[in-house]
């Protein structure tokens, strides 16, 4: 028998599956599906576990969207936990704070954090379980504390200097190589999450909490007020939709980029990639060159939909992406403009700061076939490098995504959504049953790793496993394209030939995003997958 080279085995079960971007996330995932717990009973208590033990990529202060799947009845609803901009929140508010754009750290790139009403807001809606059992496991380990890995120490000292004082005293302690192994708690966390058990979101968003974090925001020179926090709400929505590989793929609506990953699989319809070859010079050229004309148009038009008119129905109609598709050339493109409407200044993507991808994906599916795709973040490492010593939330930085560009849709307002590179994916088979759900951090790399992790499975047969480990390539806003160094040295010379600037990566880094998946078999088996490339793992039973 052939096996296949590879660092993990695909996970396989028949009753559920669960995978998180930490061991202990899925080990406690795991626990509520063999207890009785449906899957958003197991999503929001591995949800609330991140939060403790990923404190740099995602937390109470951060966002979260989901996807969910009803076994029952086969339907389909999105969540988008995304935070709003305060009331000050203006081009001219900057302007008189001296700033000719929005900062990517600090108070003015903070935004109401909405994670927390999402956590809520889907138990009540689909879950057996209270919000105080799902998060008494997070509980316990910010009070009694969880052993710091390799990675985080890393990752601790690599953002040491975008901390504040309080981050610092409470984070820097765990990030050298002999601190790996040790407890970190967070004491004030846990009196924090044990507040949202006890009172549910409003807890957080109309209490102490949000009263003592917009105080704390406020005297930081931040926009943020108390009345910002108490207005918040989750909102429900409908996925866009696409058809690639013979799967309906779901994505979120803006404020998400999940309109550049349709666009970049209707186009990819118009090339033969499995004749091609997998990872071949042509292959990469044509992903990367198709990549820069969904992101132009990514780039000139997510925002709020509630605040602007966006041409959807145009930018993701056949024709038009057909159109689109023809652009490419055989030498490579450095300035791409969108298809639609005037250029606005405001074109170049802040997801491509992300490059670390501080972001955490998780995916459940249970016994009753029912189905969760979900990611939440702070954004940047650490988000805005501001925590709030009484409560212990690190604040995000997702507001950073705004521009204060008058004429582009994502200007900020007051009660205005961000920009969004978070991108959960679900698919569904042609009769609407339920396929996969598969997702990964990364910012920008994140719709460029989904596309390539597609076509490995169903386009070049591999296992979601095998999918997952497969080399990548991430490509930047400009020629840069970065490659993990198991890509052949002729192939990039190849491509260096056609003009990109081919950057080899050495190692399973988080570069290229951390992805998880899993998988519906025709034969009835849940086959889960998770990315070596970060700390995630997965169960199944």
């Amino acid at each position: 028998m052939q096996f296949p080279s590879m660092n993990r085995p695909d996970v396989r079960g028949v009753n559920g599956a669960v995978v998180s971007d930490h061991p202990l996330a899925t080990a406690a995932g795991y626990t509520v599906l063999k207890n009785g717990g449906n899957a958003v009973d197991a999503a929001i208590t591995m949800a609330g576990i991140l939060a403790v033990v990923r404190p740099h990529m995602n937390g109470v202060g951060g966002d979260a969207f989901g996807i969910f799947y009803d076994g029952e009845t086969g339907e389909v609803i999105g969540m988008n936990g995304s935070g709003r901009a305060g009331s000050l929140a203006t081009p001219e508010f900057f302007e008189v704070a001296g700033q000719d754009e929005i900062p990517s750290s600090g108070p003015l790139s903070v935004s109401v954090p909405g994670a927390v009403a999402a956590w809520d807001d889907a138990l009540s809606r689909f879950g057996t379980i209270s919000l105080s059992e799902a998060l008494a496991p997070a509980i316990q380990y910010a009070r009694e504390g969880f052993p710091v890995s390799t990675r985080l120490a890393s990752d601790i000292a690599g953002a040491s200097e975008h901390l504040n004082e309080p981050a610092k005293a409470l984070y820097l302690p765990a990030s050298q190589p002999a601190d790996v192994g040790s407890l970190l708690k967070n004491a004030a966390l846990a009196e924090t999450l044990e507040t949202i058990a006890k009172d549910g979101k409003d807890g957080f968003y109309r209490g102490a909490v949000a009263n003592q974090i917009a105080d704390f925001l406020e005297g930081q020179g931040g926009y943020l007020r108390n009345a910002d926090f108490r207005d918040h709400q989750t909102t429900w929505v409908t996925p866009l939709e696409g058809n690639y590989l013979d799967r309906r793929v779901l994505v979120l609506p803006p404020n998400t980029q999940g309109i550049a990953q349709l666009q970049l699989m209707e186009m990819a319809k118009s090339y033969d990639l499995e004749e091609m070859g997998h990872n071949s010079q042509a292959y990469l050229h044509t992903l990367i060159e198709l990549k820069k004309l969904a992101f132009a148009d990514r780039d000139r038009w997510v925002a709020d939909p509630s605040f602007e008119k966006l041409p959807l129905s145009e930018l993701l109609a056949p024709d038009y992406l057909r159109f689109r598709s023809t652009l490419i050339e055989s030498v490579a493109a450095e300035n791409v403009l969108s298809g639609m409407g005037t250029e606005s200044d405001a074109s170049d993507s802040p997801g491509d700061t992300d490059d670390g991808g501080d972001t955490v994906y998780l995916t459940v599916v249970d016994q009753w076939g029912n189905a969760v795709s979900w990611i939440q973040s702070l954004f940047g490492s650490f988000g805005s490098g501001l925590l709030e010593p009484e409560t212990g939330v690190v604040l995000q930085n997702r507001g950073a995504l705004f521009t204060l560009d008058r004429s582009h849709p994502n200007v900020v307002a007051p009660g205005k959504r961000p920009y969004h590179t978070l991108t959960p994916t679900m698919g569904l088979n042609p009769d609407g049953s339920f396929s996969f759900a598969l997702g990964t951090p990364g910012g920008d790399s994140q719709v460029q790793s989904l596309v390539q992790i597609l076509n490995n499975l169903f386009m070049f047969g591999m296992t979601p496993q095998e999918a997952i480990e497969a080399p990548r390539f991430r490509s930047y806003q400009d020629l840069r394209v970065a490659f993990e160094d198991r890509f052949p040295a002729d192939i990039l010379q190849g491509l260096a030939d056609q003009g990109h600037l081919p950057n080899v990566v050495n190692g399973w880094t988080a570069t290229f995003g951390g992805a998880q998946m899993i998988l519906l078999e025709g034969s009835g088996t849940l086959t889960a997958a998770a990315d070596p490339r970060r700390e995630a793992y997965a169960l199944a039973y």
